[in-house]
């Protein structure tokens, strides 16, 4: 039986594929061992949903095409990390005439950046009205095999306990944004194969340390 899964009751449907393909991409994606292929078709959300765009040291082909004056040293983080912030409509300022200004030398959060994220976690937008969090609800995931059913409800685990237990994490492995927690929850969405919900009070530290051992250490 093939089951598909989304986030909202809209008609209007984007299929993604099987969710456990989605998945597997999506994590290489994030360890820089592949590149993201997100089906946008005419959607540009993420460029115009005053997002802050966090630039790392080794976007050495972005730095060379971002006015100095728009970059921003990036709160808690190393020297040479910048962020990019947005106009007074909420978009990237390298965003002009309907697209990209910068698409073939975009940064790796650019790059990486996948929506159906918060589709797969349950995780929310942080700005629920936002155009991004419309994109989000119009994904919708190819259940057919058990191996998609078993990762998708490895992710909601993970999902579930993070919302739940996130304020129990020291700072070095703290999550301040909805993104950050549905990132994570992918990371570390193997820890919940066996585990089952709710977990009992006395197994909630063990959990959380074995995350911040495994996940938060380096």
């Amino acid at each position: 039986m093939r089951y598909w899964y989304s986030m909202c009751g809209s008609d209007e449907k984007r299929h993604t594929g099987n969710f456990a393909k989605w998945l597997s991409d999506f994590i290489k994606a994030m360890e820089g061992k592949g590149n993201n292929s997100v089906p946008c078709g005419h959607c540009v959300a993420c460029c115009t949903s005053s997002n802050f765009v966090h630039i790392r040291p080794s976007d050495i082909d972005t730095l060379k095409h971002i006015p100095e004056e728009i970059l921003f040293p990036a709160p808690k983080l190393p020297k040479g990390h910048f962020v990019l912030g947005y106009d007074e409509m909420g978009h990237c300022p390298m965003f002009k005439e309907g697209k990209c200004s910068i698409y073939e030398q975009r940064p790796t959060t650019c790059r990486q950046y996948d929506c159906r994220v918060y589709a797969a976690t349950g995780i929310s937008v942080e700005n629920e009205k936002s155009d991004i969090a419309k994109q989000v609800n119009q994904w919708k995931f190819d259940m057919s095999s058990d191996i998609d059913f078993k990762k998708y409800t490895e992710v909601k685990k993970a999902s579930r306990f993070l919302l739940n237990y996130k304020d129990r994490f020291p700072t070095k492995c703290r999550l301040h944004t909805n993104s950050q927690l549905a990132v994570f929850a992918i990371k570390i969405h193997s820890l919940f194969s066996e585990l089952e919900l709710p977990i009992q009070e006395s197994g909630h530290k063990a959990i959380i340390n074995r995350i911040i051992s495994t996940y938060c250490e380096s």
